[in-house]
């Protein structure tokens, strides 16, 4: 996933870039939600859909709107994000003159500038929008719509309900040759603030995982365990504080003229 630096209308745009190394693969583009409200490549459901592009073989490219990040610029109301949305296109091209197709995938603000793309670039073969913001912005300049897609929405969404989403789905799948597969997430709304993707008890995941491997080593390498693991054990069985000092090693004996380590138990 190396990083790259894009020239766009306003300056450097910031973005992560992955090759396909099959000839000829297919590529998609990734945009992340409004950058005045925490919207950023970093992204926990931009990462999924990015991910899941990368997983099927696709060069994919994700990167961050004007004035977020590295990106240079500042905000443009939807007229500037969207070129930079073309000029990210248009490079992701360059690298892949051979492509056998082009998809574009937004989350919220990103679907909205997603789905303009999509009617100024016939290349785009298909899309993804995931909580399309049908109630914040216009979406009537899909007439007609070019592609046929998928769009995902949250049942439980307070930000865009699912009516306004249901309505725009209804609306694209009226029109001829198209077909929209629609699809509800039950009793979850995404609010993807979480920009690792990871789940919430991934620290303490790994932290089980480190001692797990530690535990293996030190039954294969001959040697005293690690000094920790005892002394957590003692104060878990509410010994005396002293067999931790003597499992690390210390000495509990009082020096003359000092006084003990320990106190008196």
């Amino acid at each position: 996933m190396p990083d790259v630096i894009i020239n766009g209308p306003d300056g450097r745009i910031e973005a992560r870039y992955h090759h396909a190394r099959v000839a000829a693969a297919p590529t998609a583009l990734v945009l992340h939600p409004h950058p005045q409200q925490g919207g950023t490549m970093h992204n926990k459901v931009v990462y999924a859909l990015y991910q899941c592009f990368v997983r099927r073989g696709f060069s994919t490219l994700r990167f961050n709107f004007r004035g977020v990040g590295r990106s240079q610029g500042s905000f443009d109301r939807g007229e500037g994000e969207l070129s930079d949305a073309a000029a990210a296109l248009d490079w992701m091209q360059t690298y892949n003159p051979n492509a056998g197709s082009c998809w574009v995938a937004g989350f919220s603000f990103g679907a909205w500038i997603g789905m303009q793309l999509l009617m100024r670039r016939p290349e785009i073969e298909s899309f993804i929008s995931v909580a399309p913001p049908a109630n914040l912005y216009d979406f009537t300049f899909l007439a007609p719509c070019p592609s046929s897609g998928l769009i995902l929405q949250g049942d439980q969404d307070s930000v865009v309900p699912v009516e306004a989403v249901q309505k725009l789905v209804t609306k694209l799948s009226h029109q001829r040759d198209i077909k929209i597969d629609f699809r509800k997430i039950p009793r979850r709304r995404p609010s993807f603030r979480r920009p690792s993707g990871r789940p919430r008890n991934s620290r303490r995941r790994l932290y089980r995982q480190s001692r797990r491997r530690h535990q293996q080593t030190t039954d294969l390498v001959p040697g005293p365990r690690h000094p920790l693991s005892k002394c957590t054990l003692n104060r878990r069985r509410g010994h005396a504080p002293g067999r931790c000092l003597r499992a690390r090693g210390w000495s509990t004996a009082a020096r003359p003229g000092r006084r003990s380590a320990l106190p008196a138990v």
